[in-house]
């Protein structure tokens, strides 16, 4: 195991993390004592608007994985009006990998309840929404009591703190559906409808919940807000990079030492994070990995030194999405990595368009055949084909998250597929799973 040298702890930066570790951190009684509800009150004394302008200052960009520049989107909401105007957290934490979101909710839920309440009193919302993944049963607990002691010490309700601002907070469970974590899918869900994602212009800015004036935005983009008003724009551009401004927790799991969170200042490499877990599991060696999760396209061992930003990981060729980090070794294959994953997005897809719905059916079958040694030159092809229809034709990102494992291993791993195909590497699959495959 590694000891992470100086100047790599050095980029640890504990921010949304920084409570986690203290007793009974969820309780308001332990949060007031950290800080909190300090910020609430400050950006009561402030006009909405010069909030906005505060957060677009800072360069806080969206936490979800689109990293949209998060005052922008506040800008966007239309005032004056006359329509209710509703914040939405995208708490549907539901990327195979991701794992930020829950923890935060668990061990510091009244960050994310006092970020709601600014990011409401800014965008001049009376009513706001948390929708937690249904399988969340711990976090939605920890949220919901979190509501109720801020109702009780007169944060949430009628005229919070004698400012004359209202607001009423909901947290809805959804029914564990992953299409859910798209905006609008999540908004159909929220009204009571099934989840699936809308025809977009016009967009929630205008005709969001309720065909209202709605922000949605991630549970981390939420709960970042207090610290910004807290510590100023400034101060909060002194972490990260230029464009990519902050902290950001990266989720490390798979082949290392010591898998977790790591709050660090965006732009870490990857080799840095895996000195900061600890190294790779004695054995093992560094072959492909995600730099946000399932649907964004692999990386490898050439990417180590990539900084991990917004700009920095698109210039590699991939997305930095949710900073779901999963490591896998010269001891793993990248082609049954990929099929697992694209079960996931044939299980999960909505089948509101073809594309996805016809496509990631059929893709998960060329797979299987592939894995049980009866795959043939042409079904890479095939492959490469389907994702060619799929990738901007679906009705969401669900279906352009679900080719990016398989057009990116096919480029860096191509000889893994034809090791199978060619007979080098034993089938890992059965040919009981080839029924109705083909």
């Amino acid at each position: 195991m590694t000891t992470p040298r100086p100047e790599t702890l050095a980029k640890l930066t504990p921010v949304l993390t920084k409570r986690w570790l203290s007793p009974d951190a969820w309780r308001i009684g332990t949060y007031e004592k950290l800080d909190g509800y300090a910020a609430l009150r400050k950006a009561l004394k402030a006009h909405p608007d010069d909030l906005i302008q505060l957060i677009k200052d800072s360069g806080l960009r969206g936490r979800g994985g689109a990293g949209f520049p998060t005052g922008l989107k506040w800008g966007f909401i239309p005032q004056g009006d006359g329509k209710p105007h509703y914040l939405v957290v995208n708490a549907d934490e539901g990327e195979p990998g991701t794992c930020k979101d829950l923890p935060l909710m668990t061990h510091d839920p009244h960050s994310l309840v006092e970020g709601v309440i600014i990011a409401s009193y800014a965008i001049r919302a009376n009513r706001a929404y948390i929708y937690i993944r249904g399988e969340a049963v711990h976090a939605a607990r920890r949220l919901r009591h979190a509501v109720q002691e801020a109702y009780a010490k007169g944060y949430l309700g009628r005229n919070i703190q004698g400012s004359g601002f209202d607001l009423d907070l909901v947290v809805h469970s959804g029914a564990g559906a992953y299409i859910c974590g798209e905006e609008t899918a999540l908004l159909d869900s929220l009204e009571g409808f099934r989840g699936q994602p809308r025809l977009r212009p016009p967009f929630p800015a205008t005709h969001g919940l309720y065909a209202s004036p709605t922000v949605v935005n991630n549970v981390g983009t939420i709960a970042s807000v207090p610290y910004i008003v807290l510590g100023g724009a400034d101060w909060w551009k002194t972490m990260g990079t230029e464009k990519s401004s902050g902290p950001m927790i990266y989720s490390l799991s798979g082949r290392i030492a010591n898998p977790g969170q790591f709050e660090c200042t965006m732009g870490i490499t990857l080799r840095e994070l895996i000195e900061l877990a600890g190294g790779m599991q004695p054995g093992h060696n560094l072959r492909f990995w995600t730099p946000g999760g399932s649907s964004t396209p692999l990386l490898t061992a050439e990417h180590l030194d990539v900084p991990l930003d917004f700009e920095g990981v698109a210039a590699a060729g991939s997305i930095l999405g949710t900073t779901a980090t999963q490591i896998f070794s010269d001891q793993d294959c990248p082609v049954y990595a990929t099929y697992r994953w694209l079960e996931f997005y044939h299980h999960e897809s909505c089948g509101k368009c073809t594309p996805c719905r016809e496509g990631n059916y059929w893709m998960v079958r060329v797979y299987r055949r592939i894995l049980a040694g009866q795959g043939t030159h042409e079904d890479l092809d095939t492959l490469l084909d389907t994702c060619d229809n799929i990738l901007g034709r679906s009705f969401c990102g669900l279906g352009d998250g679900a080719t990016s494992s398989v057009t990116s291993s096919l480029k860096y791993f191509k000889q893994d597929y034809l090791d199978y195909i060619e007979g080098r590497t034993a089938p890992k699959l059965s040919e009981k799973t080839l029924v109705g495959a083909h």
